[in-house]
């Protein structure tokens, strides 16, 4: 099948941009991790990280409960300045007033919905830490709609089995559908307590306690739900910008 994705951009999200030995220092996070490290697997060497990936997917979904809540902390805990933003990258400016969310793919029911229609949907606010690959992490308040929610609007078909997330600077990104349905992962337009700035993806990103912050899109503009993984012209797979160079899929915490 092939994609009708936009090609990647290098206008990323607040920790993307990164070299990738940056991963290594990171990898005890995910369920993987510590298996690699352990046996002294470098994880994104190739072909080990086309090997092992797989075995990797079914290790962090089996360890996944989708119904178990992450512990999240008080308002006294937000570290406002800790939230990195990499300035120098270029960021797409989206009104607000004309923005459109599109759900398509293995839906029953496509919907287009404005951000206004959107902040209609019971309003979740949460404090969860936001984790980057580089090795730095920020407690965030993020306050939006569940995910769950607009993909309930949209009838997911019962084959369908991942959700991809495409991004007004040309990032994109897939997730497992367990993770994309959690309650704790929302599609956020506020940030500690006031409308989410534009360089952290205003009007609308991916905000969630349960993934690396490489997961976690930006500027998010279509969701594209599917029964497989989308494959490129060349019949290769893409599963997202980094994880198609190399980085894990899951990328659970």
């Amino acid at each position: 099948m092939s994609s009708d994705l936009p090609p990647p951009s290098t206008n990323l999200p607040e920790d993307e941009g990164l070299p990738r030995r940056s991963f290594l220092r990171f990898a005890g996070y995910t369920a993987f991790g510590w298996i690699a490290t352990a046996t002294g697997l470098t994880l994104l060497e190739s072909p080990i990280n086309t090997l092992f990936e797989p075995i990797n997917q079914r290790v962090e979904a089996m360890i996944f409960n989708p119904q178990r809540l992450i512990p999240e902390f008080p308002l006294t805990a937000i570290e406002p300045d800790k939230l990195i933003v990499n300035s120098f990258r270029l960021t797409p400016i989206l009104d607000p007033i004309t923005f459109r969310l599109e759900i398509t793919g293995a839906v029953a029911n496509p919907v287009s919905l404005s951000l206004q229609e959107i902040q209609r949907f019971p309003k979740v606010s949460m404090v969860i830490r936001h984790v980057c690959v580089e090795g730095w992490a920020a407690i965030v308040q993020w306050g939006g709609v569940r995910l769950a929610d607009l993909l309930q609007l949209a009838q997911l078909k019962p084959t369908a089995r991942y959700v991809y997330f495409e991004s007004a600077d040309g990032y994109f990104g897939s997730w497992d559908l367990a993770s994309a349905t959690h309650p704790q992962t929302l599609l956020a337009y506020e940030k500690n307590g006031s409308p989410l700035p534009v360089e952290n993806g205003a009007p609308l990103r991916l905000a969630s306690p349960l993934k690396l912050g490489y997961k976690q899109s930006k500027w998010v503009t279509r969701i594209v739900i599917t029964e497989d993984f989308l494959r490129a012209q060349n019949n290769q797979l893409m599963k997202g910008y980094w994880e198609d160079l190399g980085y894990e899929w899951y990328a659970g915490l």
